[in-house]
């Protein structure tokens, strides 16, 4: 296992193949412009890819906020990200907050959204982007970026729809609006609400039944579900048969197949 990543404006635990990528920037909400925090999502993400160690990354946010997405600040005085001419202010997405998008599709292990607060613009759109979300009760979701008379310039165009349709993502993206948990569930941007008390332990209990798999397993498992996105299905069946001749090849599978027919718990290796 590789030691973990130097992070600035996060923190990063790993125990029982369950990393979890805490925000640290309160005091901005943990917005992801004006911070470090792209850079140690990406490089956090770059890490679990390569370290056979991790099974699932857990991201949450310390404080009030899961994210408030860009900062307003800076929008207004034209600063940071959003300063400078129009070529560099594209440069800037592309070379900066576009970077978040593209690490998350391409993360090799499952993704979990502990959304313990607000989650507005960008920061609605990093939920989206992960596999899986569990919100506490003091959840809000907002595509807001509209309301700024800006667009979702991370990419979250791309994501709501495929997570709640079409329709259903117009209205959110083109009215701006907040949604809070109990909604959020109801039409999909959301698996689950639980108390805040509970979130990250719950958080923590789906994780680790993940992690409690042939970790190859789960990685190949990851793969073929982002393939079918954009996959024509005679593509993906040979792809399947691929994958699961070397799923069949491994350690793990033997001792999967003795565990289920010894009615016990597999101990599984990664080989």
């Amino acid at each position: 296992m590789s030691d973990l990543p130097q992070l600035q404006d996060a923190s990063l635990t790993l125990e029982n193949r369950v990393a979890v990528l805490t925000f640290q920037r309160d005091d901005v909400r943990n917005a992801l412009t004006g911070t470090a925090l792209v850079t140690d999502i990406v490089t956090t993400i770059q890490w679990a890819n390569r370290d056979e160690a991790v099974a699932v990354l857990i991201l949450t946010g310390a404080g009030s906020a899961f994210s408030a997405g860009g900062n307003i600040k800076e929008m207004r005085d034209r600063s940071g990200t959003f300063g400078g001419t129009t070529l560099e202010i594209q440069r800037q997405y592309r070379q900066g907050i576009q970077n978040i998008p593209l690490a998350m599709h391409g993360a090799e292990i499952p993704l979990l959204a502990a959304v313990n607060g607000p989650a507005v613009g960008a920061g609605c759109d990093l939920a989206c982007m992960c596999d899986i979300r569990i919100g506490s009760t003091q959840a809000v979701l907002g595509e807001t970026f509209i309301n700024l008379g800006i667009i979702p310039g991370d990419g979250g165009a791309w994501f709501l729809q495929r997570l709640v349709g079409y329709q259903r993502a117009a209205e959110l993206t083109f009215t701006g609006r907040l949604v809070k948990a109990a909604e959020a569930r109801e039409i999909g941007l959301l698996l689950e609400v639980v108390e805040p008390a509970e979130l990250l332990p719950r958080a923590g209990e789906l994780a680790a039944a993940i992690a409690a798999k042939p970790p190859q397993t789960v990685r190949f498992t990851k793969r073929l579900l982002k393939l079918a996105q954009r996959l024509e299905l005679p593509d993906f069946l040979d792809l399947c048969a691929c994958f699961q001749a070397l799923c069949h090849h491994t350690e793990d599978h033997i001792e999967a197949v003795n565990a289920f027919l010894e009615k016990r718990a597999g101990n599984y290796k990664g080989k």
